[in-house]
């Protein structure tokens, strides 16, 4: 009877700790099997959870109900000193202030990064957080290495680039005080198929080349001049060179960047100093696997290979290095690469950008003519942008970033910032959480830097998930029966022995008491159906899927929501039927990343300004709109205007988006001229705007294969200024011709009336005829006169009156 009380009494705590709340939900810290529980298990189920190592606390059935949030474990009786809840923590070992342009002036040592040493104690599901500082310093030194394609088609860009030094070194003072200047040459391996290798070449490749009949011998990479201040230096260095020939179109241009890279001691990087690699070519690069074409399939070690005379001498032993073993070496020396090449190739090495950190590509004018602003305008942009990058992270570390730039908003996700200007300060902050817990006096290190910066953070992290109290043991204890060894307030059994306090044999057959202790709940089955009842407690079958586990065997770890099939989107662990989703997911399932840079359009805008981030994927709301970052859209209102920009800059070079970077960045739509512009497509938008000289621009703008198609008139619409003479001529001609017309009217009006009046008369004087014949009273008023008497009479009245 005192058993089955008792047992009775620890079921109802047991109930009682599995019912309570964990923040709105059910309390994770006690569904843990009572057989298995244990002070290092429970600070493993959950970062909030805790364990009381007090003798009398809560029952003896169970240990389950020592696990469970701090605040429960207090309120049931555990004293503070008794509880086992440790978690992560933050501690700055190094944190020396930022250079600013005042410090920076009197200093060597500039420091672009704070902290510089971080230590992390990690609690596994606690993350620890805390703040990277970056900043720009201004007048920071700066080391240029020239590395240049001497194959022939270079010939011009050669002459070009002879006085280069001189114009270059005035050109960066403007940006920094402390600049230095470097030089080497490359064309490709002098092996065959890649250069020309028989006899009649050994000394003159050129032989019997009509257009440039002498050039020299071709090499893998020469370095020929250290870095210097000194510009006249390398004016002479360059003045120098000759051109060499090689066979194919590929260049050799991974070989002598590698070995740029890593012989810093012949090239003279300082550590304290920026470092600006730029490579001039015409043509594509050979690649890791080309040099099985001579017989070389060793791959490259990343070793510096320099020989006594400074140039590269593995050339017919290495293979050419991969773009992943370039990534490497050119971050381990923080250096920013700058591809400087032709238009016809700038797709190819831009895409070379996305897999290599801190490098950037600009297009090269076919002499080079362009190449002192092309290096002006790399520099400013390498300067403008801080992107973090992790190196050395164990696995089972869990990293997320919050970007907080110029702009003051913080932006999840994400670990670059970017229009910056020399001088300004970023943030990020960064949250760290452990998956795992490792063995006591286990340490990890790794380092958080910007791209191309030699400032770095160096943390260590180190595992809290002990329990103090497993260094008070207590073997053969008699508050274990004798049964057992006695720790953190429980019972560890000996082999055949079982309960709370070891006072059950495995062969004791279970009692119906201590069964309906195993029912989760009255009428359900015993353990759920998953497990036996021993001791009124239960032990949970063994499952080919995984663990069951709880006081009831309710829980287990593969029972929760998949994504595509896999348990938790491989993102969580599953926990008693709920995914517990790692650092950067969210969802029932842990598909769902929180994750916002993919959601970043060209411009900087997420998802352009017309959809919502949701899961790192955009969800377009504006109508019309479409695309990954929602940066198609037809039928948008502002269509138009930001393609009209587009068009600007990519075929007059005007416009807002002129700048070569931002042109290349934000316009990649294909663009056609047309002689003659079809409107009739009803899914294409057509657009109008006016130019700078007062013409009209018509274009139309559709989506065609999953591509933004720009077709654009010729020539714009422009109207010729009018001619004085024949305004003039056409106004007078104008006046003179109304007046005509004017004239004709009258004149037709006069005629008509005339006509009219005649008739009248006529009718008139035809009537009168007939009244005069007719009347015999009347008389006509006629006199008739003799001519010859009338004279007569005349004559005579004159003679009398003289």
């Amino acid at each position: 009877m005192e058993r089955s009380a008792r047992s009775r009494v620890l079921l109802a705590v047991s109930l009682l700790c599995c019912l309570v709340p964990s923040l709105g939900g059910p309390n994770v810290c006690t569904t843990r099997s009572a057989t298995s529980a244990s002070c290092h298990e429970c600070l493993l189920t959950h970062p909030q959870c805790a364990w009381c190592s007090q003798e009398e606390f809560g029952g003896s059935r169970t240990v389950t109900s020592r696990c469970d949030f701090v605040h429960n474990l207090i309120s049931r009786g555990c004293k503070k000193d008794f509880i086992e809840g440790p978690g992560s923590s933050v501690t700055i070992t190094k944190n020396l202030p930022l250079s600013t342009k005042e410090s920076s002036s009197s200093q060597t040592n500039f420091i672009q990064v704070a902290p510089q040493k971080i230590s992390l104690s990690l609690r596994p599901g606690a993350a620890a957080s805390f703040k990277v500082h970056v900043r720009q310093v201004e007048d920071y030194p700066v080391d240029l290495y020239y590395l240049m394609d001497l194959s022939l088609s270079m010939k011009d860009d050669l002459d070009t680039i002879r006085n280069l030094g001189t114009k270059l070194a005035a050109e960066m003072k403007k940006l920094t005080s402390n600049f230095r200047l470097g030089f080497g040459t490359f064309v490709d391996k002098n092996m065959s198929p890649y250069s020309y290798t028989a006899p009649k070449y050994q000394n003159n490749p050129c032989t019997g080349y009509k257009y440039f009949p002498v050039c020299v011998p071709s090499f893998g990479f020469r370095h020929l001049l250290s870095l210097t201040d000194k510009a006249n230096s390398f004016n002479a260095e360059v003045q120098k060179q000759r051109v060499s020939r090689n066979r194919d179109a590929p260049e050799g241009a991974f070989d002598a960047i590698l070995q740029a890279a890593v012989c810093g001691d012949r090239i003279g990087w300082r550590k304290e100093a920026s470092h600006l690699l730029l490579i001039t070519t015409d043509d594509v690069p050979h690649v890791a696997l080309d040099g099985k074409l001579a017989g070389v399939v060793q791959p490259h070690d990343g070793q510096c290979h320099l020989n006594e005379n400074n140039e590269y001498s593995a050339s017919d032993k290495l293979d050419y290095p991969s773009l992943a073993l370039l990534g490497d070496k050119l971050s381990e020396n923080n250096i920013n690469l700058i591809f400087a090449v032709t238009k016809s190739n700038y797709v190819l090495y831009k895409n070379f950008t996305a897999l290599i950190p801190g490098t950037t590509a600009e297009i090269l004018d076919q002499d080079s003519q362009n190449i002192i602003q092309l290096i002006v305008s790399a520099y400013n942009n390498i300067r403008s942008k801080v992107e973090l990058m992790v190196s050395d992270s164990p696995e089972d570390l869990g990293l997320s970033f919050t970007a907080t730039c110029q702009d003051g908003v913080s932006y999840p996700g994400v670990k670059k910032c970017g229009e910056l200007k020399i001088g300004d300060t970023v943030s990020f902050e960064v949250s760290v959480e452990a998956r795992n817990c490792h063995p006591p006096g286990t340490e990890h290190t790794f380092t958080i830097k910007p791209v191309g910066f030699r400032d770095t953070l160096e943390v260590t992290v180190t595992y809290n998930c002990s329990c103090s109290c497993t260094q008070q043991v207590e073997t053969a204890s008699s508050k274990c029966s004798s049964n057992g060894t006695y720790t953190c307030g429980v019972c560890d059994c000996d082999t055949g022995f079982l309960g709370a306090r070891c006072e059950c044999g495995e062969e004791e057959i279970s009692s119906d008491v201590s069964q309906n202790t195993c029912r989760e709940a009255e009428g359900k089955t015993v353990c759920n159906g998953r497990g036996r009842c021993l001791c009124g407690l239960c032990v949970c079958y063994e499952s080919e899927f995984g663990i069951i586990s709880g006081s009831f065997c309710q829980c287990d770890d593969f029972s929760c929501a998949r994504y595509k099939g896999i348990l938790c989107s491989g993102h969580g662990e599953c926990d008693c039927g709920e995914c517990k989703c790692h650092a950067g997911y969210i969802g029932d399932n842990c598909n769902c990343t929180i994750e916002t840079s993919s959601c970043l359009s060209d411009d900087g805008q997420m998802c352009s300004g017309k959809g919502n981030c949701v899961c790192g994927r955009c969800q377009c709301i504006e109508p019309g709109a479409f695309g990954e970052t929602c940066e198609k859209c037809p039928t948008c209102p502002d269509a138009c205007g930001t393609k009209r920009d587009c068009i600007e800059c990519r075929l007059y070079q005007t416009g807002r988006l002129a700048d070569n970077q931002t042109c290349q960045k934000l316009c990649k739509d294909q663009i056609i001229t047309v002689e003659e512009l079809n409107t009739d497509n009803p899914e294409a938008a057509v657009c109008i705007y006016k130019t700078e000289s007062d013409c009209v621009m018509r274009f139309t703008y559709s989506e065609e294969s999953g591509r933004s198609v720009l077709r654009v008139l010729k020539e714009p619409e422009c109207a010729s200024a009018p001619d004085t003479l024949t305004v003039l001529l056409a106004v007078v001609g104008s006046i003179l011709l109304i007046g005509l017309v004017l004239l004709a009217v009258w004149k037709l009006l006069v005629t008509i009336h005339d006509r009219r009046e005649f008739s009248r008369f006529q009718s008139d004087r035809s009537r009168a005829r007939y009244e005069m014949a007719s009347n015999p009273l009347y008389r006509p008023a006629v006199s008739t006169h003799n001519v010859d008497e009338m004279y007569n009479m005349l004559s005579k009245s004159y003679n009398g009156t003289t």
